[in-house]
């Protein structure tokens, strides 16, 4: 694994332990990894400013809020120039449905992730992206069985 030299041995524990519980006290983070408070909310504060630390948020259990379905879709694109990737990347920053979007190498160009609440939402999804971006060649929808892992937690 590369090293930043940013971040030493006690930072990587510290971004260890508030990937796993963002909610974990400063105490606790502390007295984990050997520190008094004041020093580790120093280092907490300087990775937030350096931007390693992007945000903190709150996973939700997708099924348990009523969004069960979640479908990869594969685009391939005609259009290449920069104003149309433009135009995509506002729209589809403003369809709440989809949680990434990849612009990928290879034999497709985007990757999305959506989720939605069962195949007519998809569908509904479906019919406004064909509508809203145009130039679309192809679109490919591969739908999920089953979540096998899942971790937002990097290896650091």
């Amino acid at each position: 694994m590369a090293t930043s030299p940013e971040l030493d041995p006690t930072d990587r524990a510290i971004l260890r332990l508030i990937q796993r519980d963002a909610a974990l006290s400063l105490a606790a983070i502390a007295a984990e990894v050997g520190l008094t408070p004041t020093p580790c909310w120093k280092r907490i504060r300087r990775m937030e400013a350096a931007g390693i630390i992007a945000g903190r948020v709150t996973l939700l259990d997708p099924a348990k809020v009523g969004l069960p379905l979640s479908v990869f879709v594969a685009l391939e694109i005609g259009d290449h120039s920069a104003a149309w990737i433009e135009g995509f990347a506002n729209t589809v920053s403003a369809m709440p449905e989809v949680l990434e979007c990849w612009r990928m190498g290879g034999d497709v160009d985007y990757l999305l992730r959506v989720v939605v609440e069962d195949m007519p939402a998809y569908d509904a999804f479906y019919r406004r992206l064909t509508a809203e971006v145009p130039g679309l060649r192809n679109v490919t929808s591969r739908f999920a069985m089953e979540r096998v892992k899942a971790s937002t937690a990097l290896p650091v």
